[in-house]
This record gives C-alpha cells, structure tokens and sequence, in this order.
C-alpha cells in the first residue's frame, strides 16, 4: 500500500527549494541586497549606475570565502544573488530567469514545448494539479486523471514548485522516460511515462451545426491574425449564426495578440487602459475595419485558468455588451509584465502596470464574474463531460437582452 501523503499548503509563486550551500547564499545576498557594498559587484563583474552602500554584500561573501570547507561556484553566487534581489520584491509575477530559463519560457510563450506527457496544469486549492489530460497523449492513456496533484518528478518533490518549474522538468526529448508521482485521494501513485511530441498551436476552430467553437490556448504574436484568417476564409461558406470563444485555462500571453483578437468584435474601442508607476497610463484600441463578428451572437467559456491576456478579452467583451461569459470566475490578474533583455541572454519579467478594462474596472485578485455559472468538476473531466460547453451551445443568446 503507498504511504499516506501529508498535505502542506503552496503560495501562488511557489517557493524557492535550495539543494546546494552556495545557492542559500546566493539567495541570502539578494535579500539583503539593498545593503549591499558597490566594491563587490565589479568584483563579480557587475557594474551599478548608482550609488549603493553594498557593504553588507562584501561581507558575507568574504565570511564565506573564509570559513565555508569546500569550493565556492562564483557563478551560482551570482545567480543566486540575481534570483534573491528580484524575489525580496515579493511580486510573485516578478522573476529572474537565467540563459536557460529564458529560452525555455521564450520557447514556452511560442507553443514549442517540444515532447512532453499531454497534461494541463494548474494551481488549485493551493497545489499544482492536473486541470485534463490531453487526448492521445502519453499520461491520461497511463491513468494520470483530472484532479491529481502533482507531487513529484522523477523522484524529486515538486509540490511547492510554480507550474513553470514541474512543466519544465516534465518536458523533455521525444522518446524518454519521466516518472511522474502524484497524490490522489491522500496516497502516492506513480507513472512511468514516455514523453512524446505534443501538437500546441495556440487558435484552432470547430464547428457545430452553424455554430463556430474557436478555441484559444495560449496569446501568441500570431494568435489574433490566426483566428482572423479562420474568420475570414473558413466562416463564409458555413452560414455561422453563432460563436463560441472558449478561453478556459489559458494563462495569457501578448496583450498585442489580445487586441487583435478583440478587433474581430471591437472597432476602433479602448479595449485596455494600463497605468503604471514608471509609465505614462496608456490605452489600447482595437484595430479599425476588422470587426467582422461585432453583431455576432457571442459566447466566451471561461474557468479558473483563464488569466492576464485571456481577462483582457472576457473583460472587454463583457465590457461592450459583446458576449455572454459562461464557466468559472476568472484567475485575476490584472497586471502587465515587460520581458527585459539583460546581459548573457539572461531575462527579467518585471510587472510594470496594472491594467483596467475599457469601463475602468480592475480584475485582480477578483476575476470576472461570468453571467452564466457552470462548473466543471475533475469528475467531468475525467469522463470526458463537457457540462459548460454544453450550456454554451444550449445558450439563447437573445435570452440575455430579453
């Protein structure tokens, strides 16, 4: 029998699990870094435009350097360092990657996750859990089930982890194994899986009858001139009465993408006002002469995974009288990162605005409400029902202005 698994609770951000002594340093030197002395950053060859009392910095590491009984990587400081000063802001959407983390979150934002086990993930009730397995995909053929939270890789507890991080130990080349455990009802099941190549691309449409299902995973460059393209070629020659936007567990991306989206509902309307501390309050218009379905019957699905870019649209929609918000309430987050580009390939993800819908309301923290409640339970999922999908396609339009 596996052994009962202790439960223990996990912020939004995660937290930072330290497996080497130079690392704990790292992370301690970038907590304290607003003391630090300037002398020790051209030592480990960074340089400071302003002028900093650093002293605590020099200190540490020199006590280190003196006492600690074995080698010291003064690359990892760093690092650490890095990681320790963006973390002590304490904005869990504000985050330090490396040369790696940055090509491997580029590569993410983009939809190339090369092969992976075919799972959606998702923070709930406090742990990373399995939102659905993908079809035809290595963990739900294995049993991997909707629900499951996701407590270890390949041996390694991954519990207290952010959903990027266990996504990136997850993924991997075509063709190798990954042991995945995860806790269900209280006790440890584990699965070896083969990772395999997984089909991402962020828009895709299908239809049912005259009604158009256009679903959107993730807000790529490309994601609004994708579903335009569908818009304009495919929807001619099959008479669509009706749309579906289905936005569920998709966690953003572009806010350019998002405008464009919006441009296919939206003419020329604010669909964004942003307003930050280090920026002018900037508002967003959708395009002119695209909105082709603006006085199409409009229905988008949301849950508890529908987050940033994919808000800005339920909001903007909802906003304008433009559609029917049918699911779960929204994540919240109503706030905008900037990617900054910094020496060695390596990345900052720096919030740097909130931004407010076309009416002037926040979402974060608060979601949007939909107009039609529908749940959708693990057990749903893992009985391949659909009880949200099918209010929308039951859904009266005219029955929310009657």
């Amino acid at each position: 029998m596996a052994k009962q698994w202790e439960e223990k609770k996990v912020s939004l951000g995660g937290t930072i699990v330290v497996g080497a002594i130079t690392l704990v340093v790292g992370i301690a030197l970038g907590i304290a870094w607003n003391v630090f002395a300037p002398k020790f950053l051209p030592y480990l060859g960074i340089q400071s435009a302003a002028t900093h009392d650093w002293s605590a910095l020099d200190e540490v590491y020199n006590t280190l350097a003196a006492n600690y009984d074995g080698e010291i990587d003064q690359k990892t400081i760093v690092e650490g360092a890095k990681k320790g000063l963006v973390a002590a802001i304490g904005d869990v959407y504000t985050e330090y990657m490396t040369d790696t983390e940055a090509e491997e979150y580029e590569a993410l934002l983009h939809g190339d996750v090369g092969a992976g086990i075919g799972i959606e993930m998702g923070l709930r009730d406090g742990y990373v859990r399995v939102i659905r397995t993908l079809p035809d995909n290595p963990a739900g053929k294995a049993g991997v089930k909707a629900g499951d939270i996701i407590y270890k890789v390949n041996g390694e507890e991954v519990y207290s982890e952010s959903t990027e991080t266990i996504a990136n130990k997850l993924r991997g080349a075509a063709g190798t194994e990954v042991e995945l455990t995860v806790v269900r009802d209280g006790e440890e099941k584990s699965f070896k899986l083969t990772r395999e190549t997984i089909n991402n691309v962020s828009a895709y449409a299908e239809y049912d009858g005259n009604t158009a299902i256009i679903t959107v995973s993730r807000f790529d460059n490309d994601t609004g001139s994708r579903v335009q393209k569908i818009v304009n070629e495919e929807f001619p020659g099959k008479n669509i009465k009706k749309v579906i936007l289905d936005l569920r567990s998709n966690g953003g991306g572009y806010v350019s993408a998002a405008k464009d989206l919006l441009s296919l509902w939206i003419d020329g309307e604010a669909v964004l006002i942003q307003k930050g501390a280090h920026m002018n309050n900037t508002t967003t218009y959708a395009n002119r002469s695209q909105a082709k379905l603006a006085n199409m019957p409009t229905i988008v699905l949301v849950n508890g995974g529908t987050a940033s870019a994919s808000e800005i649209v339920a909001g903007a929609l909802k906003d304008y009288d433009k559609a029917t918000i049918i699911g779960e309430k929204t994540f919240g987050k109503g706030v905008v990162q900037t990617l900054l580009n910094l020496s060695h390939n390596t990345m900052l993800k720096v919030t740097t605005a909130r931004w407010y819908t076309p009416k002037g309301n926040s979402i974060n923290g608060d979601g949007i409400q939909p107009d039609v409640e529908v749940e959708l339970t693990y057990d749903d999922a893992n009985h391949s029902r659909d009880p949200q999908m099918d209010a929308a396609k039951k859904y009266n339009i005219k029955e929310k202005t009657s």
